[in-house]
């Protein structure tokens, strides 16, 4: 489904990404683990047109998408769930999620999916008509997330999705990511707890300064002494 080749970032002078590789099949949810710095969020920007690669390719359904505008990236079906959720505080719960489905025009459509994510995470519903920046950390999460499936993406990529949450709501957005995946929809996660994020893929990729370092099956990677070391605490 989704495939980055050999890309290359630059921020003025410096060097974010360098020749990294990777590719998503349909069906699967994929994780981007490393440290601060490391270049994940870049990443995701790139794919998303956000950011602009000064080399390599990122195609989507074998189509060039590097070169086209975010807007247009959305329409092909990516999605992104940025870091610290980006919501728009003033606005109300429901308000932010009809802004999620901007590009479509299928109302009865748009009402199922509503009711899709109030499924998901019934507090939403429950707080529906309440502004999105009285919102606690964890139910910005949702909404945030929420937000990003309304446009009814085919791919949906999630930054960090689990940042600053406590362990119980971490738990539940991580059993989200995996009801998603089961409606059909495909995952990209950037996520810096390698143990919950692990528990959940079908692979990873180990990003350090710029450069993929390790990739490979979950279990396997679960069992790799170095991440263990580095990123497992073990």
């Amino acid at each position: 489904m989704l495939s980055v080749e050999n890309v290359t970032v630059y921020y003025g002078a410096a060097l974010a990404l360098k020749n990294v590789s990777l590719n998503v099949k349909e069906g699967e949810i994929i994780a981007v683990l490393g440290p601060n710095g490391a270049g994940k969020t870049t990443l995701l920007r790139s794919i998303f047109g956000l950011t602009r690669i000064s080399g390599g390719s990122i195609k989507f359904r074998g189509e060039e998408i590097h070169k086209l505008p975010p807007h247009i990236i959305a329409r092909h079906g990516i999605s992104l769930c940025p870091e610290r959720r980006r919501l728009f505080p003033e606005m109300t719960v429901l308000e932010n999620l009809e802004m999620g489905a901007y590009l479509r025009k299928d109302k009865d459509e748009i009402k199922r999916d509503l009711r899709w994510i109030f499924n998901l995470f019934p507090v939403l519903e429950e707080r529906k008509n309440q502004k999105a920046g009285t919102l606690s950390g964890g139910e910005q999460q949702m909404l945030a997330i929420g937000r990003a499936l309304m446009s009814r993406p085919k791919l949906l990529m999630l930054d960090e999705p689990s940042l600053g949450l406590s362990p119980i709501i971490k738990s539940k957005i991580f059993k989200s990511v995996q009801e998603i995946r089961n409606e059909g929809i495909t995952i990209l996660l950037v996520e810096q707890d390698a143990y919950s994020a692990l528990k959940i893929v079908d692979r990873a990729y180990i990003l350090e300064t710029g450069n993929i370092i390790l990739e490979g099956g979950s279990k396997e990677l679960l069992a790799n002494p170095q991440v263990k070391k580095a990123y497992l605490g073990i």
